[in-house]
């Protein structure tokens, strides 16, 4: 799933350990996010979302994910 965890996290001017540690989870989980490896819970979008000040469809890429997904059915 592509998100925009690491543009968010830069413009932050936080480390992936600093995100890691804002939301409770490993930075390997925070990297496995960055590179699209791994689709974050609801939760962690949640969490991940509050400490960006932004909503999980704006942070998940709600609609061009959407469209990803139309597009590989």
């Amino acid at each position: 799933m592509k998100t925009k965890v690491r543009e968010y996290r830069k413009a932050a001017g936080m480390t992936q350990q600093e995100l890691a540690d804002a939301v409770h989870v490993s930075s390997r989980t925070i990297i496995s996010i960055e590179k699209e490896q791994y689709s974050p819970s609801l939760m962690l979008a949640y969490r991940l979302a509050q400490v960006f000040g932004t909503s999980i469809e704006d942070l998940c890429m709600l609609a061009e994910n959407e469209r990803i997904e139309g597009d590989n059915e």
